[in-house]
C-alpha cells in the first residue's frame, strides 16, 4: 500500500487522464502547431509547464495556469541549441544574451576553436552566479590548455608538459566539460602535431566527451584536414564534431561534392562524426590568419619585433601575395575589418578600402603592408567573403549537420561584426526553409534541437516531451526573418514571439522580458 501511495504522490500536478483542470501549472501553451524536435511532422496540441519542466503535452488538456499563451497560427518548438559559440569575455556585457534569445537560442555550447577557460569548474560556477538568459555548456579548449603549460611556443611538448596538459584536460572533464575543442588554424594549435591531440582526446574519451575541431585548413588542404579530424576520432575512440564546415576561396567552390562524402564514408565506417555550419558565404576570424603561422609565435611583442625586420616583412608580403594569387584575386577586398580598437573608422571597411584611406597606391603589395600595420597595432577581427552559396546549400542538405552562429553575445552597435551573431537561425528558417526550400521546417528544427542535444549529451534538452526541460520557442513560420546584414549587422531577428528558458518566459510578444533563468549545463 505504501509503495502505491508513493507512486501517486510522485505524479505531476496536471495530468490529462486524472484531472485536466488541476491548478498549479505556471505556463500553458495552447493551439500551437507543435514540432517536437524529432523530425516528425507538426501536430496541434497544448503544453503545460510547471517549474522548469514540461509536465504534460496533449490535444485536449486545459489546466489552469498563471500564464496562458495562445499560439494559434504559430510553431511551438524546443529551444534552439547553438553548438558553436564563443561567449568567453562577453557574458557580463549583456547577461540577457539578447542577440541569441531573439534568434530562438536557449542553450549555447562555448569553448570552441581551442579557446576556453581552463578552470571549467570555476567558469561554470561563475555562469550560475551571473545568471544569463541562456543555458551554457562548455568544451575545454586545447589552445588554452597548451598556453597554460607551454605558452605560444612553436615546438612539440615534452613528456612532462604532456602530463600537465593531460591533467588539465582530465580535471576539466571531471568538472563538467562536454568535450575538448581544437583550433588548428590558431596559435599555438597550429604548432601541434596529431599525436598530441590524439593523446589528449583519449582523456576526453574516458568521460564519453566530444572532440570538436576547427580543422587545420578549410580551403586548399581541406580533405587532409578532414582526414586528420576523423583519424583523431578513430584512434581516440570518441565522437567528432567538425566545426563550421565549409569551403574557403573561390578556387575551392564546388568541393563540397568531395568533402560531404568523406563524412558519409566515416559514418559508414562506424565513426560518430557530425558537422555544423553557419548559413552565410562569409567567415569571420582574426586578421592574423592572413599572416604566416611562424610569425605569430610567442606573443604580441615578438610578433611586432619580427614584423619590424625588413627580411621578415618581405617574407610576409610574399606569402600574402601568393595566397591572393591562389584565390585568383587582385586585391584584399574580400577581407573586411569588423573591429579595430585603435581606429574604429576602419570598422566595416575592406583592407582594399583602408589601404586607399591611408593614401597608398591601389596595389596588393601596399594592401599587404596595411595588414602588417594593423598587426603591428595589435590586430583586428575581420569578416572574410569567399564561399559559394551552392556549397552552403549542399552542406545544409546533409542530415547530420547542425546550425551554429560561431558568435559571441553581441553588444549592440559595437563594431561591424558578422551578422550571424544576430540571425543564424532566423536565416535558416526564413531564407533556406521558407523561401528556397532547401530543407523542410521539421528537419531544420531537428538540426537545431535534438541532434545537438544528442551530440553533446544534453540529456533533458532538445525535445518537446513530458519531463524535459521547458526550453521552448514559439515563432511565426511565415514571418521569421534575419534582419542583420553585413552592411548593418546590429539588428535582431523577427518572428520569434515567445521564448521560454527553464520554464521562465524570457521573450513575450517579441520583447525580452529581462528574465535571466539560464544555468550552467554539466556533462
Amino acid at each position: 500500500m505504501m509503495k502505491w501511495l508513493l507512486i501517486l504522490l510522485a505524479l505531476p500536478l496536471c495530468t490529462a487522464a486524472q484531472n485536466p483542470v488541476a491548478p498549479g501549472c505556471d505556463i500553458l501553451i495552447i493551439n500551437g502547431k507543435i514540432i517536437d524536435g524529432t523530425g516528425n511532422g507538426w501536430y496541434y496540441g497544448n503544453i503545460a509547464i510547471k517549474n522548469d519542466k514540461i509536465i504534460i503535452i496533449g490535444r485536449d488538456i486545459n489546466p489552469t495556469a498563471n500564464k496562458t499563451i495562445d499560439a494559434k497560427g504559430l510553431i511551438v518548438a524546443p529551444g534552439f541549441i547553438d553548438v558553436h559559440t564563443h561567449l568567453e569575455g562577453d557574458e557580463a556585457k549583456d547577461p540577457k544574451a539578447t542577440s541569441f534569445i531573439l534568434d530562438g537560442v536557449t542553450t549555447c555550447v562555448t569553448g570552441n576553436c581551442g579557446s576556453s577557460n581552463v578552470d571549467i569548474k570555476k567558469y561554470l560556477h561563475w555562469i550560475d552566479s551571473l545568471k544569463l538568459s541562456i543555458n551554457v555548456a562548455t568544451l575545454i579548449g586545447h589552445n588554452d590548455v597548451r598556453k597554460a603549460v607551454m605558452g605560444r611556443a612553436n615546438r612539440d611538448a615534452t613528456p612532462d608538459e604532456m602530463k600537465k596538459m593531460e591533467a588539465l584536460v582530465d580535471k576539466a572533464m571531471k568538472d563538467g566539460a562536454v568535450g575538448m575543442s581544437t583550433g588548428l588554424i590558431y596559435i599555438p594549435g597550429t604548432y601541434t602535431k596529431t599525436p598530441e591531440i590524439v593523446d589528449l582526446a583519449k582523456i576526453v574519451s574516458k568521460y564519453n566527451g566530444v572532440y570538436a575541431s576547427h580543422m587545420r585548413d578549410e580551403g586548399d588542404s581541406v580533405t587532409q584536414a578532414i582526414d586528420e579530424a576523423i583519424t583523431i576520432g578513430r584512434e581516440a575512440k570518441l565522437p567528432v564534431e567538425i566545426s563550421h564546415f565549409k569551403l574557403s576561396g573561390q578556387h575551392n567552390w564546388g568541393r563540397s561534392k568531395e568533402t560531404v562524402p568523406m563524412i558519409e564514408a566515416a559514418r559508414r565506417e562506424g565513426i560518430d562524426v557530425t558537422i555544423d555550419q553557419y548559413p552565410y558565404t562569409a567567415s569571420s576570424t582574426s586578421i592574423s590568419t592572413l599572416i604566416p603561422d611562424d610569425i605569430l609565435a610567442d606573443g604580441q611583442d615578438s610578433i611586432k619585433a619580427r614584423l619590424q625586420r625588413p627580411d621578415v616583412k618581405k617574407y610576409v608580403i610574399s606569402s600574402m601575395l601568393a595566397r591572393l594569387k591562389k584565390r585568383k584575386l587582385k586585391h584584399f577586398g574580400y577581407a573586411v575589418v569588423a573591429n579595430f580598437s585603435p581606429d574604429t573608422s576602419y570598422n566595416g571597411k575592406s583592407i582594399e578600402q583602408i589601404n586607399l584611406m591611408k593614401g597608398r597606391k591601389h596595389k596588393s603589395k601596399e594592401e599587404a603592408l596595411t595588414v602588417i600595420d594593423i598587426m603591428m597595432a595589435g590586430g583586428a577581427s575581420a569578416v572574410f567573403h569567399g564561399m559559394s552559396d551552392e556549397d552552403v546549400k549542399r552542406i545544409m542538405q546533409y542530415p547530420f549537420n547542425m546550425f551554429a552562429s560561431d558568435a559571441s553575445i553581441r553588444v549592440w552597435n559595437a563594431g561591424m561584426p558578422h551578422p550571424r551573431g544576430y540571425g543564424t537561425n532566423a536565416r535558416v528558417l526564413g531564407k533556406y526553409v521558407r523561401e528556397e526550400k532547401v530543407i523542410s521546417l521539421e528537419e531544420a528544427i531537428r538540426r537545431m534541437t535534438s541532434l545537438p542535444a544528442q551530440k553533446f549529451q544534453l540529456a533533458d534538452r532538445g525535445l518537446l516531451k513530458e519531463g524535459m526541460a521547458a526550453d521552448i520557442v514559439i515563432f511565426d513560420e511565415k514571418e521569421v526573418k534575419d534582419m542583420a546584414t553585413f552592411e548593418k549587422p546590429h539588428a535582431y531577428s523577427k518572428g520569434f514571439h515567445y521564448v521560454i528558458v527553464n520554464g521562465v518566459l524570457t521573450v513575450d510578444n517579441e520583447m525580452h522580458t529581462g528574465a535571466r533563468a539560464g544555468k550552467a549545463l554539466y556533462k
